[in-house]
């Protein structure tokens, strides 16, 4: 089995090997990516296809230092659906979501609102995420589901991790607030 360092390399080569095998190990990972951004599954597949394209043409630019090959690839995926939303559709932000940040909830309350183990209550919270904006979505799914560092979380979405620590925090507020909408209604 080829290290990423050798698929890198055998790319830089212009071997088509090289490409095929990064495409074959990280498909899933960019597709996913992207799924959690774009609905339509035609235009995520066409958007993976434009990721590897855009990998293998900028190849050179690729530092192992900054990244694993494969967070690498989610950025630029990241990048190629944001661009692809941009286009699609305007983004309109509500007054509600702006105020969001203006409470005085405690991440222990936070917590408390969002952690449960009732089956519906998870649906639910599920059926909320799936109302976020992509990107949040996007955060959620690779900071909480695929537990990666919000370092790793960063690169991929192009700002600090400070900056998404803080993302996440007005993210979990939202969830709680229409979480606990829904539980009065």
């Amino acid at each position: 089995m080829k290290t990423d360092q050798e698929i890198v390399e055998a790319v830089k080569g212009g071997r088509s090997q090289g490409q095929r095998l990064m495409a074959d190990r990280y498909a899933q990972q960019v597709f996913a990516t992207i799924a959690r951004m774009v609905d339509d599954a035609r235009d995520a597949e066409e958007l993976a296809q434009d990721t590897f394209l855009r990998a293998f043409s900028h190849i050179g630019s690729y530092d192992p230092k900054q990244a694993s090959l494969g967070t690498w690839l989610c950025r630029i995926a990241y990048r190629l659906a944001l661009d692809f939303l941009k286009r699609r559709r305007p983004v309109i932000v509500s007054m509600e979501e702006t105020a969001v940040w203006q409470t005085d909830v405690s991440d222990e309350q936070l917590e408390a609102g969002l952690s449960t183990g009732s089956e519906e209550r998870i649906d639910r919270l599920m059926l909320l995420m799936d109302d976020l904006p992509p990107d949040e979505r996007l955060l959620l799914t690779l900071h909480y589901f695929e537990n990666r560092p919000l370092q790793d979380c960063a690169f991929i979405m192009d700002t600090t991790a400070h900056a998404l620590a803080n993302r996440l925090y007005r993210i979990r507020l939202k969830l709680y607030k229409r979480l606990k909408q829904y539980d009065n209604a």
